[in-house]
């Protein structure tokens, strides 16, 4: 095999900002506090088992946390809810009161549903595998539920909050 240069990572950076990916927020329990952080790294990986996966920092808390508690609720965010995306995806926020001021609902494990979202998946780690400086959380979904219908997805793309419509 060929030995390959190193990719710039600025360039892979600035390239990489080209895919369209939809916004969403995790959110899970850390010594009975809410954690959330906004992903734009997950995916639906079977229908048959219903299964996800999304990726945190593996050094950060979020990934910590939901390792720890063993669930986590994905909340798919809906076009107006860029804010959201904002609040939880602010590196060093504060873990006091981070869901202060919204009327959330609960998964079965007691994880947040953010209101207005398009729909939320419950979901339980089975297995956590390291890539680069992320770990993947794979699980099965355990519960999910529709929210808003009327709206479209939260996308960001070439590194800004962008409408489809």
């Amino acid at each position: 095999m060929t030995p390959v240069d190193p990719v710039d990572q600025d360039e892979y950076r600035r390239l990489s900002d080209l895919l369209a990916v939809g916004l969403a927020v995790a959110s899970t329990q850390q010594e009975s506090r809410d954690l959330a952080v906004t992903v734009d790294s997950y995916l639906d990986i079977s229908y048959d088992p219903p299964t996800m996966l999304i990726a945190l920092y593996g050094m950060g808390r979020a990934a910590e946390a939901v390792e720890e508690a063993g669930h986590f609720c994905l909340n798919l965010l809906s076009e107006d809810q860029h804010h959201l995306a904002d609040r939880f995806g602010t590196p060093a926020a504060p873990l006091q009161g981070m869901l202060s001021g919204l009327e959330v609902a609960r998964t079965g494990d007691g994880d947040a549903i953010l209101p207005g979202v398009l729909a939320h998946f419950a979901i339980r780690v089975e297995q956590a595998v390291d890539a680069a400086t992320h770990r993947l959380l794979i699980g099965p979904v355990i519960e999910m539920g529709e929210g808003r219908i009327d709206a479209g997805p939260a996308v960001r793309f070439a590194g800004e909050s962008r409408d489809l419509r």
